[in-house]
C-alpha cells in the first residue's frame, strides 16, 4: 500500500470501486456486525449452559469465515487497487480513510486469531458449527482479543460516520466509490 491512495485523484467525478469489492466489503460487514452481537450475547448466559455453549459456537465459527474473508478480500485489493480520490477530498480525510482501512485489514485478520489464541487452552483445535474443526492458535496472544474487539468497534463507529458525513453534509463525490452511495452535489 502506497502514498498513491493518498496522494493520487481523479478530478471532480469519483471512480467506484469494482464490485467484486463492495460484495465482499458488506458481506464482512455483515459477518462483523453479526459477530459483535454474537461476542456479547454469548457472555450474558452463564458459563456451561447450552445457550452460551451454542453461541459460541457460531461466534468462532463467523470468526473463522471472517479470517477467511479478509484474506480473500486482501487478495482482492492488492489486485485491484482503490478508486483514486477526488481532488477536493482534503489530504487529511485521504490520509485518514487510508489508515483506517489499513487498521481494519489488521484487524480483520487479528481479531479471529487472537480468538483462536484465547480458546487454545482446550486442546490443538476447537470446534465450529457442522462438527467442523479449525486448529487453534497456541500463543499467548488471546488476552488482546477483547481490547481489540473494542478498536474495532470504535473504528467501525468512525468509518460508518465518515461515510455518513461525506454522503449527506459533504454530499460530495467521494460518496459515489461506494455503492449504494451516491453524490448529491448540485
Amino acid at each position: 500500500m502506497s502514498d498513491y491512495m493518498i496522494e493520487h485523484t481523479t478530478g471532480d467525478r469519483a471512480v467506484r470501486y469494482k464490485s467484486i469489492v463492495v460484495v465482499i466489503h458488506w458481506i464482512t460487514a455483515a459477518f462483523v456486525l453479526t459477530q459483535v452481537y454474537l461476542g456479547f450475547a454469548f457472555g450474558s448466559f452463564p458459563k456451561g449452559s447450552v445457550e452460551r455453549t451454542e453461541l459460541f459456537t457460531w461466534h468462532k465459527t463467523v470468526g473463522v469465515t471472517i479470517l477467511l474473508l479478509a484474506l480473500i478480500r486482501l487478495a482482492v485489493r492488492l489486485l485491484n487497487p482503490p478508486p483514486p480520490f477526488p481532488t477536493d477530498l482534503p489530504k487529511w480525510e485521504r490520509a485518514f480513510a487510508v489508515w483506517n482501512h489499513r487498521i481494519f485489514y489488521f484487524l480483520l485478520i487479528a481479531l479471529p486469531l487472537t480468538g483462536l489464541a484465547a480458546v487454545s487452552k482446550g486442546g490443538p483445535s476447537t470446534e465450529i458449527v457442522g462438527g467442523l474443526t479449525v486448529p487453534t492458535v497456541p500463543l499467548p496472544i488471546g488476552e488482546l482479543h477483547e481490547p481489540l474487539v473494542f478498536t474495532t468497534i470504535a473504528l467501525v463507529l468512525l468509518h460508518v460516520g465518515a461515510a455518513l458525513k461525506q454522503q449527506f453534509f459533504d454530499r460530495g463525490p467521494v460518496a459515489d466509490r461506494m455503492w449504494p452511495f451516491r453524490s448529491t452535489r448540485d
